[in-house]
């Protein structure tokens, strides 16, 4: 069995394909919200910030740079992450 097999069975089983796209849909949703900046929040002091200190840029980058522009759901989600 290969790889394009696996996937037409995992889409013809109805749960899980629910559970899929459930997935998908959430992965889709946090990366458009990072992307959304906290109001207030001066973005020039936070790339500076996160540039000048290793282990901050390592966790922006990590989270892929929802930590520099302090995203709504890098507040939130980061964590579980």
């Amino acid at each position: 069995m290969n790889l394009l097999e696996a996937l037409v069975n995992a889409i013809r089983l109805p749960e899980l394909r629910n559970k899929i796209l459930f997935t998908g849909g959430i992965l889709v949703f946090f990366r458009l919200f990072a992307n959304v900046a906290v109001p207030g929040a001066s973005q020039a002091a936070l790339a500076q910030l996160f540039n000048s200190q290793a282990l901050l840029g390592l966790l922006d980058l990590f989270s892929g740079g929802g930590l520099s522009r302090f995203s709504v759901v890098a507040m939130g989600m980061n964590p579980y992450i």
